[in-house]
């Protein structure tokens, strides 16, 4: 070095996201460090996130799914790159790591003043019986994804596919699959589909979409063992209650940090199984650093680790670990569970704490379910969605929230994600001042409308019951009002078919409210919830002293068989009536 100083040498094992990123982040910060990058992988910098789509046909080569070739970094950023080369031990004494060269299968030496751990993750695949059988995969690297494609055009695969987990990745997977003209089943040990990410609610609704684009799902069944026939192919998939019939089998269950170096090299683990890290995603050897899926991450809203296999959450690791290893002091806050899917033609996503989760955690909860459009009634061509929010009863502070539908729903998750991050409440997220025009949103966005009936709830103004109390109420034959305040012509449309239901639209619910008991609870509903709660109000001014609204109305109605809907008629618009959760 000109300045006498002794280049800085800096390993990084991984180069799938968070490991390219560490060391290109490392490079625009010290331009003499010399610095190799160890991949046992045929590719650099891969985009796994989209292997769905690669599968799928949606993404068509298999180069659109490498972000940065060898040549990127080894010509661009004078970083040396061993590919295909494993990572076999760590000795943190002396500084030094052993790698095998996968091609020559000879092993070498790296020294190092600071390594890098971004060892990502593995597919679980239980161990049960058949699991060796040919025709059964998973899905983390272009290789796995190859096979699957090189099958399809083959024609050497039949018709029905079964997938073994309903979340994410299964789910993507299913449309893929669907895409290319295969049956397929989808086995999820859970009682709901994204069991990890998403209240009943909302899940329920993600279910539905997938059975209108013809995917058999089969709930809580767990996977047995595989039956395969005498070329020692998959064609069976055994379950707690079924057997499948299966030419292909995707087994998508969860990812299991990889550790074993870490564990080798005597760092610690976190209680969730990833390796564990300070704020400057240092191990417990300051020399060491570690990021991606191998390590624990800490959660910003429980306080408590957690792990976060996605691309995204690898990225900014690499980015902090990139400068921390070159002398800064980078901080990494945390993670909020933010994920976002395509499943049809359906938009899902969340972030931070479901309601479910909320409560194992220990919060007093309180929450909305609120269905609103993408952009103002009035513009054409808007789409629904459906939103999920969770609070801290006592405090309003916001939890997490869910959103569902064919409409815009990254922007409102990653606006609610904002919020989180900053320890924003209920009244600060109605008083956001978000962007309005009519191709892009209404006047108050959905996501005010649901703080707002949460601050509703709280002063005592909006009373409400929830799908599933009234799912219950229902099955128990309890003696109440179902009142619709909807139209006649919404009523032939689409209508509760029960015993309780009554129709009496807002416009007459004045004249006629000598019609109704004042000794039966009363529960409103229209199609999105404004006119019900408009209607509880009414009522409650005019002496009725037992009202609630149903939360979400008919459209965020999670329960197929108590609704008659007749398809071939679309739902009336609801009427626009200004400040909707006012």
């Amino acid at each position: 070095m000109a300045d006498g100083k002794m280049a800085k040498r800096i390993v990084i094992i991984g180069g799938t996201a968070c490991g390219p990123k560490a060391a290109a982040r490392a490079r625009r910060c010290d331009p003499g460090a010399i610095i190799t990058l160890v991949e046992q992988g045929e590719y650099l910098s891969t985009a796994t996130c989209g292997l769905p789509y690669y599968v799928g046909g949606v993404i068509k080569s298999r180069g659109a799914m490498v972000a940065r070739g060898r040549g990127f970094f080894q010509d661009v950023l004078d970083i040396a790159v061993m590919l295909p080369a494993r990572a076999m031990a760590v000795d943190s004494r002396a500084h030094r790591v052993e790698v095998l060269d996968l091609k020559t299968n000879r092993t070498s030496s790296l020294e190092y003043d600071k390594l890098v751990l971004a060892t990502g993750s593995s597919p679980v695949v239980p161990n049960v019986s058949g699991k060796e059988l040919k025709g059964i995969f998973t899905l983390s690297r272009i290789p796995e994804a190859d096979a699957m494609r090189g099958l399809f055009a083959s024609g050497e695969v039949g018709k029905k596919v079964v997938i073994v987990g309903g979340g994410l990745i299964g789910l993507e997977m299913a449309e893929a699959f669907i895409a290319r003209g295969l049956e397929v089943t989808v086995v999820e040990a859970m009682p709901r589909v994204l069991p990890g990410l998403l209240d009943f609610e909302t899940s329920a609704h993600v279910a539905r979409e997938l059975r209108r684009h013809g995917v058999k799902l089969l709930t809580e069944q767990a996977l047995t063992g595989f039956e395969g026939d005498s070329r020692g192919w998959v064609s069976r998939v055994l379950t707690t209650d079924s057997r499948l019939e299966a030419s292909l089998v995707l087994v998508a269950i969860g990812t299991r940090p990889n550790t074993a170096l870490a564990r080798g090299a005597g760092l610690a683990i976190g209680a969730t199984g990833g390796i564990s890290v300070n704020k400057y995603l240092q191990t417990s050897d300051p020399d060491i650093y570690a990021g991606g899926d191998c390590v624990e991450n800490l959660h910003r809203v429980t306080g408590k680790g957690v792990l976060a296999p996605l691309g995204s959450t690898a990225n900014k690791h690499g980015r902090v670990i990139g400068t921390n290893v070159t002398g800064g002091r980078a901080i990494f806050p945390g993670v909020l569970g933010t994920a976002v899917a395509k499943v049809f033609d359906l938009n899902v996503a969340r972030t931070g704490l479901s309601e479910e989760q909320a409560q194992a955690a220990g919060y007093n909860v309180v929450t909305s379910l609120v269905p609103g459009g993408e952009h103002a009634a009035y513009y054409p061509g808007g789409r629904e969605i459906i939103i999920k929010l969770v609070a801290e009863s006592k405090t309003g502070k916001l939890l997490g929230g869910q959103v569902v539908g064919p409409g815009e729903a990254a922007k409102r998750v990653d606006v609610l994600a904002t919020a989180l991050a900053f320890g924003a409440t209920v009244d600060d997220l109605a008083d956001t001042d978000l962007g309005y025009a009519p191709p892009y949103n209404s006047a108050l966005d959905p996501l005010h409308n649901a703080a707002n009936t949460i601050r509703n709830r709280r002063d005592n103004l909006a009373r409400t019951v929830t799908p599933m109390e009234l799912k219950h109420k229902l099955d128990s034959g309890e003696d109440f009002i179902l009142l619709d305040v909807r139209t006649p012509e919404e009523w032939q449309r689409q209508r509760f078919e029960v015993a309780s239901a009554r129709l009496l639209p807002l416009d007459e619910l004045r004249r006629k409210l000598d019609s109704l008991p004042r000794d039966k609870e009363i529960i409103t509903f229209c199609r999105r919830s404004p006119r019900a709660y408009q209607a509880q109000r009414i009522l409650e001014g005019a002496g009725f002293t037992n009202v609630r609204f149903l939360e979400g109305s008919t459209t965020a109605w999670p329960y197929d068989a108590d609704l008659v809907s007749f398809k071939d008629k679309a739902p009336a618009p609801e009427p626009s009536n200004g400040d909707k959760a006012s």
